[in-house]
């Protein structure tokens, strides 16, 4: 008999599980708590507890290209950046697709995921729901967990002294929907991340003044890159991460500052990260230095305290009359349904082998499917975990060891603080992550094989973007189109762009790329050699 899966969330994450398990043989049910499927991206009006929310104006950070599903591109009209709806449309028309929606009870909520009493030897689990006021036992081989990080709301009201005596409105940016009711008003954002960034930005175009508060900085890169092009498109590149990883430190950080520094130099804007060589992931957002220029939004340091209706800043400035206080300020991840030490097994740190497994279980059959952050997008990344987790699970690939399994999240977690900061423990690099994963399954493109057996493709794969349909090119699951789909990549991207035609239609010369960042390493590096 096949084996029983439960899947928790009927998001991207869900989706891809759902359909990963059917291509195991495997047999899926997933509960999804609300009556749709799209998770994050399912737009409603008003914040729903237990699921993620977002604000109207949402356009996603990837491009289409780099976010589409390995084996199903988006249509060619779709502009290259997306808004929430014309998403919503996509993975509902991907659903239908795949025929997942029949293995999805809705409006069904998972109230309880426990092992069996005999778990070390059968590794089942008993999962609780609840439809209707109607609560169900059932049992099942495996769980797998989709419900995202997105949903249970970070507000540090410790960290900021007076906060309970400000009178003003105060809330966290996922009860933010849209900015005509803030019209005249003060607005003051913390948190210098994306949401507090589009947030900011926009409520600038109707409120009397906008203030945003950060800790930290960030750098913020805009969604249109070298020559026009998508930033993904010509930023996440095999290439390019293998001179990040195999460059000198001092040569990889320069050029790392450089790139970011591009556009406009962050420290006149007062947006500089005090670290300005981690790896953090950026903030994307085109239009937030021209609302600095205009004044319309201002940059300062964190918030020293609160009074009724004021905040102080660590620079001793203040700002007065403030109407409302956004906490842009992130999210925590909380399983209600689940005991905490599976997830969190070792000082309230999240502690999965690859960011999925669990490694203290005595079977592998719980998995956890988007716990994972990135400069790359979440539907590949999270296809090609449900891949390697359904094979797991079917038993079709053997993870090592407890031992070797907590030795490698020892290391992993020492490299991502080194690259990404004290504080992001779940963020990876992410071609190195994905090409690992791959390599589990046998989805790995061979890149020299390539280079001797098909050369065209072989350089739009290794210097052109790191697109999905890289890692569905060969192995279980491979899709027969992905080569056309990489070698016709760009030609879906300019499509959207030239509605009015001037010229010939310009596509990025991979060996320029070459050439330009070789040249500048060498010249850095004589630099050096000479200076020391």
């Amino acid at each position: 008999m096949a084996k029983r899966v439960a899947i928790i969330g009927a998001g991207v994450s869900g989706l891809a599980s759902i359909r990963c398990c059917l291509e195991e043989g495997l047999e899926p049910t997933c509960f999804e708590r609300s009556d749709d499927i799209g998770g994050l991206w399912k737009f409603t009006n008003h914040a729903e507890e237990g699921r993620a929310s977002i604000y109207k104006s949402v356009f996603t950070n990837s491009s289409k290209e780099m976010m589409c599903f390995p084996d199903v591109p988006f249509p060619d009209d779709f502009p290259n950046f997306i808004c929430h709806s014309k998403l919503q449309d996509y993975i509902v028309a991907f659903a239908r697709q795949k025929e997942l929606l029949k293995y999805i009870q809705f409006e069904t909520l998972v109230t309880s995921v426990t092992k069996r009493p005999d778990f070390s030897v059968t590794g089942q689990w008993e999962v609780i729901t609840e439809k209707g006021g109607k609560k169900e036992s059932a049992v099942f081989d495996a769980v797998m967990v989709c419900s995202g990080h997105h949903v249970y709301p970070n507000i540090p009201k410790e960290s900021f002294p007076g906060l309970s005596d400000f009178k003003g409105k105060c809330f966290h940016s996922r009860d933010y929907k849209e900015p005509g009711i803030w019209k005249g008003k003060r607005v003051l954002v913390i948190g210098l991340g994306n949401s507090g960034c589009d947030i900011a930005a926009e409520l600038s175009h109707t409120a009397e003044q906008v203030m945003i508060s950060s800790r930290s900085g960030s750098w913020v890169m805009s969604r249109v890159w070298d020559n026009g092009y998508p930033w993904d498109m010509v930023f996440v590149t095999r290439f390019q991460n293998f001179l990040k990883n195999n460059l000198p430190a001092a040569v990889s950080d320069w050029w790392y500052v450089k790139q970011m520094n591009a556009r406009f130099k962050h420290e006149n804007y007062g947006l500089m990260p005090l670290n300005g060589t981690l790896r953090k992931e950026p903030v994307f957002n085109d239009e937030l230095p021209a609302r600095i220029l205009c004044g319309t939004v201002t940059i300062k340091p964190n918030v020293k305290k609160f009074t009724e209706t004021a905040a102080v800043f660590e620079d001793g400035t203040t700002f007065e009359a403030i109407d409302c206080v956004i906490f842009a300020t992130g999210y925590g991840y909380a399983y209600p349904f689940l005991d905490e030490s599976i997830v969190k097994s070792r000082n309230n740190e999240v502690t999965l082998f690859k960011g999925i497994f669990p490694p203290q279980l005595e079977k592998p059959t719980f998995a956890v499917i988007g716990l994972i952050q990135s400069l790359g997008a979440a539907i590949p990344t999270t296809d090609l975990q449900a891949r390697w987790a359904a094979q797991v699970i079917r038993g079709v690939c053997v993870l090592p060891a407890v031992e070797d399994m907590m030795v490698d999240i020892d290391g992993k977690m020492g490299k991502n603080r080194k690259w990404f900061g004290q504080g992001d423990t779940i963020q990876t690099d992410y071609i190195i992550y994905m090409d690992e994963l791959a390599s589990f399954i046998g989805a790995k493109p061979n890149i020299l094989w390539l280079f001797l057996t098909d050369p065209v493709l072989a350089v739009e794969v290794f210097f052109g973007p790191c697109s999905p349909y890289q890692f569905r090119l060969v192995g279980p699951g491979k899709w027969s189109g992905a080569r056309n789909a990489i070698l016709t990549q760009w030609d879906r991207t300019l499509r959207p762009t030239r509605t009015r035609i001037v010229g010939d239609p310009y596509k990025p010369y991979p060996f320029f790329h070459l050439f330009k960042l070789l040249t500048i390493s060498i010249l850095f590096i004589a630099v050096f050699l000479i200076l020391i």
